[in-house]
């Protein structure tokens, strides 16, 4: 499996070097690599003059060390990174979105409709809640450990607990 340089916030913008300061709003960002992706953030005006090549983003505000950080990663956000692994086809990515489906359907943001093998594959076909539109996912039939550690990832890309709120 592929390692993802997945790292908390470490108080520099990506972009210029400049230091984001606690309690300051910035964006992080997915980038693709070579095997999956790696996560930067970027100071507000760095991100404006620039808007770098990124495969999504959220906006967050810079923990102070001594509290919990603010995330801003919303339904839409979720759906709309889910929506974008729909296209790849690299087996990592195919997991990283299989796990996002479960994390989705604890959210109650997608349900589970039926599934289908096409050409050797379980396919499930969601619904997407609110929306009238279905979607598919591949099942690779992964271990709990497998989706256990990719959950793992999943969170520390995005800085959130998955705990089915």
């Amino acid at each position: 499996m592929a390692e993802w340089e997945i790292h908390r916030p470490l108080g520099v913008c990506a972009g210029s070097g400049r230091a984001i300061m606690p309690d300051e709003e910035f964006i992080s960002a997915l980038v693709e690599i070579a095997g999956g992706f790696e996560r930067k953030d970027y100071c507000t005006e760095y991100w404006t003059a620039n808007k770098p090549a990124v495969y999504c983003y959220w906006k967050s505000i810079m923990p102070k060390d001594d509290r919990k950080k603010k995330i801003f990663v919303d339904d839409e956000m979720l759906l709309s990174f889910f929506e974008r692994l729909a296209a790849e086809t690299d087996e990592e990515k195919i997991n990283f979105r299989f796990v996002l489906t479960l994390v989705l359907m604890r959210k109650r943001l997608v349900k589970y409709d039926s599934s289908q093998k096409i050409d050797g594959k379980e396919i499930w076909t969601v619904k997407i809640t609110g929306r009238d539109e279905k979607a598919q996912v591949v099942n690779p039939n992964l271990t709990e450990d497998k989706i256990e550690q990719l959950s793992e990832q999943l969170g520390q890309i995005l800085q959130m607990e998955f705990d089915g709120r």
